[in-house]
């Protein structure tokens, strides 16, 4: 009997972020997909530590004290990360891009949110990071490469972060399966992504994926005395230096950046370090960024800040991609850092009440960026724009819808 959407979303109810739950997640969906093919109770019984216990140990031990994927980074077969923002329609005076994160849960939410992303017929994809549950070969393929999965694939480009579940199989999956259906298209050649960041670009704006992900686990007994803070790795800043110029005093685009690991977070940790280098890196304290990450599984518009020794940003996060949505009220004076926060009733799964799934649809025309936040039933919950002034290099924000249910001030 094929799984219900209900009892496959109860499965990331009350999902830890540990990396041994995780595993042991993934080796529980391996165990009752062998239980639906037997009748025989010994079977069963031998198969649960064969293909549970078992199986768990060897992945777990393997990924836990085995060594990371090496990194890739720029300049690689090629290919410097930079790909030119180009519209998959010669005609269409805008371009489009979806963003998604923490979306590759292979629920029916995700199916949904994925489908209604192909209704838009984005010209880019973006996913932010997060496969669930331990970023194996089989969930890529699941998610993204098999002929049944739901992902869409933009026409000018589908591109990919890594979130900390991807790094819970030290990456192998992410590098060897994922990126190589990911790419950009520069002009008319189709270029496969190479690394776990890039660069989009036109005349008024940059749209710059950063990878917090490859540093976000460290290694047994280590991370107790020294937590892991997602900074990016010396490959990364000298390409962001040297090959995106991100410090050009001349360039006053507009910047957006996204990432996985949230750069401010009312409810979770927050990762401060990629903000410090990205804002060494530029020099300008003036200038503000556009900030989009997932990793927390809620949808949230956080007040312009900056953050420790980072840049003042506009942050956002979009971890409502396919995972159970949560909708809780964060403790305290945690909840001066948020202007709205999408906490609407979808459902109530195990005592638990979920909110809404859903995903970003940029809309860039010239000078301004709009985006607007849709919900699995297509319902504009929230819509935003900047313009950004080439003189000087900043952004003027403005609110355009927001339904009075995600209000907090």
């Amino acid at each position: 009997m094929a799984e219900s959407p209900d009892e496959r979303a109860k499965k990331y109810l009350d999902l830890g972020h540990t990396e041994a739950e995780n595993h042991a997640k993934t080796q529980l969906e391996l165990y009752e997909k062998r239980v639906k093919q037997t009748s025989s109770v010994s079977n069963v019984i031998s198969e649960f530590f064969k293909t549970n216990l078992l199986g768990f140990a060897k992945h777990y031990l393997r990924s836990r004290f085995g060594a990371k994927h090496p990194y890739q980074a720029y300049p690689r077969n090629g290919d410097n990360g930079i790909y030119p923002l180009q519209s998959s329609i010669p005609s269409r005076e805008t371009l489009t891009l979806a963003l998604l994160s923490d979306w590759a849960s292979d629920t029916a939410e995700s199916d949904a949110v994925a489908n209604l992303v192909s209704k838009y017929s984005p010209d880019y994809t973006i996913h932010l990071g997060d496969i669930y549950f331990v970023g194996t070969p089989q969930e890529v393929e699941a998610n993204f490469t098999a002929p049944y999965a739901s992902w869409y694939y933009g026409a000018s480009g589908s591109l990919a972060l890594s979130g900390n579940h991807e790094m819970y199989s030290n990456g192998d999956a992410y590098f060897q399966h994922l990126l190589p259906a990911m790419y950009a298209l520069d002009g008319e050649v189709k270029k496969t992504q190479q690394a776990g960041f890039f660069c989009l670009e036109n005349s008024f704006w940059r749209i710059i994926g950063i990878d917090t992900g490859y540093t976000s686990v460290g290694k047994p007994f280590f991370e107790i005395l020294s937590p892991p803070d997602c900074h990016l790795k010396d490959e990364q800043i000298a390409w962001l230096r040297d090959v995106v110029k991100l410090g050009d005093p001349e360039d006053k685009r507009g910047i957006m950046i996204l990432s996985h690991h949230p750069y401010l977070s009312a409810f979770r940790e927050e990762f401060v370090k990629p903000g410090e280098q990205i804002r060494k890196i530029m020099g300008d304290a003036s200038r503000p960024l556009i900030w989009f990450w997932g990793h927390d599984h809620r949808m949230v518009v956080y007040d312009k800040v900056q953050n420790g020794k980072g840049p003042e940003a506009w942050g956002r996060c979009i971890g409502h991609g396919g995972l159970p949505v949560e909708i809780q009220l964060p403790d305290g004076d945690e909840l001066d850092k948020i202007i709205y926060y999408d906490r609407r009733v979808r459902k109530v799964l195990k005592r638990h009440s979920l909110g809404y799934n859903g995903f970003v649809h940029l809309v860039i025309k010239d000078e301004k960026l709009t985006a607007e936040y849709r919900d699995l039933d297509d319902t504009l919950v929230f819509e935003e724009s900047w313009v950004i002034n080439k003189e000087n290099g900043q952004l003027v924000w403005n609110i355009v819808k927001a339904i009075p249910e995600l209000a907090v001030r």
